[in-house]
């Protein structure tokens, strides 16, 4: 390595850098006799894919280079080997349709090596892929101290002991350390390869920003902005007043271009005084009465406010069971119902209420989403399943009495977010609410909790509302960071779960 680099330049390859491409090139494969391009291969491969071949220079003088193609999926599946998957050297498998990019070549003059410039170019290739909207990049990588081990071990065992750095390899340690996984082995892929035997590793990093059907309109949207509503409880004479105060706050959160409005847990309940001369439990159900009605009013607010509305909860009729349920009103006019699963011991107590049964994730015009009722979020294994069907985002809408029954629902959602590596929205009620048996005191906070790591607020917590005052929290999450997190993120608490030791899963009811 130079004493003094005083510039390195990472751009694409130019047919001019040929004769220094040519030079770096035969220093880095010295064991390969004549392993270099030749000028008619890289004239042809500027000529049909320019953007994918790309160049390292330190000072002006070419050291290092990664060359690719874009092949189809199918191909690249198949049983393959090196001159095959490049055509003979004639690149006629080059499809600028295809889905994947394929890795022909990267190299790195050995007077540069530990200055991490293969990095960059690999960085500059996950880019290249993000940019194109490919799939993934795959390429084969030579294991070139196999052939020390050979005698004693099978291919398998020796990338087995690489991965976990029981043995070093200059090629596969590297691209292990790139986010590169490993899909198979190879045989007789290289001809001329007794480093590696000619065996090689099929490796591949997967593009998580790939659209597999890219749209021009109606895009999914990767910034979503949440409109959380902390309800204040108070008299209501009747149905329409309940509208007009639910009404002003759509219109609000809307105004500033929510895609979501969450209502809390029960903020129905002040229509309920008028039944305070009945038993409790005969109270709450002359309020389910008001549940259709409700649904119907939100799926128009959310038509015509172009938003979509999680309304909280209200008490809900069914065959004579009592249960605790909210509507998702989609902007485009359909609605789905979520119900609570685990009813509290107050809710058996005092209003003879039953759990649901099924809970499932909703698809949205803003990916998936998750809906549990208060309760429900201390109970872990409902979210992870939701994560695992690909939730985002979780909304939790709650109603406490106290700061202690807060106190569950808040750190109860703040772990769901970290170990579920996702967003989750919490609103309830505040104020009193004196003529009303059973719901007479509330204690509320509304926030948006996110995972802990670099991109994400040191203390999980993205936004928080003044505790019981009634008020808006308008939160931009971005669901990329969410993506990022999950396949570079410092811990993976998805995809590090021990799956051969334990599992959750859902039964079919």
């Amino acid at each position: 390595m130079q004493t003094q680099i005083n510039k390195v330049e990472l751009r694409n390859l130019e047919f001019d850098d040929y004769k220094q491409l040519k030079n770096s090139m035969v220093e880095s494969y010295p064991e390969m006799a004549n392993s270099y391009w030749e000028a008619d291969e890289i004239e042809k491969l500027l000529s049909i894919f320019p953007e994918g071949q790309l160049v390292i220079l330190v000072d002006g003088k070419v050291v290092g280079s990664a060359l690719s193609l874009i092949l189809n999926e199918k191909l690249v599946d198949k049983k393959h080997n090196y001159k095959q998957i490049i055509g003979d050297y004639s690149f006629s498998t080059h499809n600028p349709n295809g889905e994947i990019l394929y890795g022909i070549d990267v190299f790195i003059h050995p007077n540069y090596r530990g200055l991490r410039l293969g990095r960059r170019l690999y960085d500059a290739r996950k880019e290249l892929c993000e940019q194109l909207n490919l799939k993934a990049i795959v390429f084969a990588g030579r294991i070139p101290n196999y052939a020390q081990h050979s005698k004693k071990m099978t291919p398998k065992n020796y990338i087995d002991k690489v991965k976990h750095k029981e043995l070093h390899d200059p090629v596969l340690s590297f691209q292990l350390s790139n986010d590169f996984h490993v899909l198979r082995i190879i045989k007789n892929y290289l001809e001329g390869d007794e480093e590696s035997k000619e065996f090689a590793v099929l490796l591949e990093w997967n593009n998580v920003y790939y659209d597999e059907s890219p749209k021009l309109i109606n895009l999914e949207k990767s910034v979503i902005r949440l409109g959380l509503v902390q309800w204040q409880m108070r008299q209501l004479n009747n149905l329409e007043e309940f509208f007009e105060q639910s009404e002003f706050f759509i219109d609000v959160v809307s105004g500033y271009g929510s895609d979501f409005a969450l209502f809390p847990e029960l903020f129905i309940a002040p229509l309920m005084a008028d039944y305070n001369h009945l038993s409790e439990a005969n109270a709450i159900r002359e309020l389910a009465r008001y549940s259709d009605p409700i649904r119907k009013r939100f799926q128009e607010f959310a038509i015509s406010y172009n938003i979509n509305i999680i309304t909280g909860s209200m008490p809900y009729l069914d065959n004579g069971n009592l249960y605790n349920v909210g509507f998702l009103c989609k902007r485009d006019g359909t609605s789905e119902m979520y119900t609570k699963i685990h009813i509290t011991p107050n809710e058996v107590v005092h209003w003879g209420m039953k759990g649901g049964s099924q809970f499932k994730t909703f698809d949205t015009d803003c990916g998936k989403i998750g809906i549990l009722i208060c309760y429900d979020v201390e109970f872990p294994e409902l979210p992870r399943l939701l994560a695992d069907e690909g939730m985002n985002i979780l909304f939790v809408p709650f109603l406490t009495d106290t700061q202690n029954g807060y106190t569950r629902v808040k750190h109860c959602s703040q772990a769901r977010a970290i170990e579920n590596e996702c967003y989750v929205a919490i609103a309830g009620c505040v104020g009193n609410l004196p003529k009303v048996n059973n719901m007479d005191i509330q204690y509320a906070q509304a926030a948006v909790f996110t995972p802990s790591d670099f991109a994400f607020p040191s203390n999980g917590i993205k936004a928080e509302a003044t505790p019981n005052t009634e008020m808006t929290l308008i939160v931009d999450v971005d669901l990329n960071l969410l993506k990022e997190l999950h396949e570079h993120g410092s811990v993976h608490t998805l995809k590090d779960r021990r799956t051969d030791l334990y599992e959750i899963k859902k039964i079919d009811s």
